[in-house]
């Protein structure tokens, strides 16, 4: 069997950085198995497959190279992206994906593209055995956690990015990842974060865009505004554009085709 491949960096402004994501279109929806063992040759954070439908929406699923997720923004980015790139959807049409967290939306609008997601706050809640620790945070200032997710804010940027957590113990906290947030350093980024996820087989991701389901309306809150610029300060970087609008978030970013191949199994 053969299957075209496309490797897109989302939420980057230039190839090799932002978040990579696998993209693959399917003729028919694949066993399960077969999914996760492609997710798992490709090797990065997320793997997408799409499955169209008549009437011109996508099913999309999302795996890492050790489980399905339930929401990831960074490949659905690229899936939009992709499906515009390649002639699938017209240029001034919207893409509407089926997903494990309902149907989620993709516009073009003035060089970003725009996802609609769910909003995904965290709730104060103190943290289990291990986790402060196994980041190395002395003091945070906020703990939260959401349906997958914990958060925890801390006093700066600096701190953030001098994170080098403990991987084996967080792995072993029971949830989907940890993001780690704090303000921006300047005035055009209202707040920064990482974003931990072994338990995924994820150590770090470079760019979480589902992340900011939680961390946007958190920082709306915090800085009344609704509309927030967000670093994620991994190695390779990224930033995202992020609008709280009551339930929903809206997550801009830019993308760039890498690579291009053919699967063979």
């Amino acid at each position: 069997m053969k299957l075209p491949i496309v490797q897109v960096d989302a939420f980057a402004e230039r190839a090799f950085t932002g978040n990579p994501a696998a993209v693959c279109l399917l003729p028919s929806m694949l066993p399960d198995a077969s999914l996760l063992a492609i997710a798992g040759e490709m090797n990065l954070s997320e793997t997408a497959f799409l499955l169209g439908r008549t009437d011109g929406s996508y099913d999309l699923r999302w795996f890492t190279p050790a489980v399905e997720v339930d929401l990831c923004g960074h490949a659905t980015l690229a899936s939009a992206h992709v499906l515009w790139q390649d002639g699938h959807l017209a240029p001034n049409a919207d893409a509407r994906f089926h997903t494990r967290s309902g149907e989620l939306g993709a516009r073009r609008a003035t060089g970003q593209i725009v996802l609609d997601f769910p909003a995904q706050p965290a709730h104060a809640t103190s943290p289990p055995d291990g986790l402060i620790q196994a980041l190395g945070i002395s003091a945070p200032r906020f703990v939260g956690r959401n349906a997958t997710d914990w958060m925890l804010e801390v006093e700066s940027a600096a701190v953030v990015r001098s994170l080098k957590p403990d991987f084996l113990t967080l792995k072993s906290i029971e949830a989907r990842g940890v993001m780690v947030t704090a303000p921006g350093e300047d005035r055009e980024i209202d707040f920064v974060s990482r974003f931990f996820a072994p338990a995924c087989g994820i150590d770090e991701d470079p760019v979480t865009g589902s992340a900011h389901c939680c961390l946007g309306p958190f920082w709306a809150g915090k800085l009344g505004k609704t509309a927030l610029v967000a670093r994620q300060l991994s190695a390779r970087g990224g930033t995202v554009h992020v609008e709280v609008n009551g339930p929903r978030v809206r997550l801009g970013g830019t993308a760039v085709t890498v690579m291009r191949g053919e699967l063979e199994f």
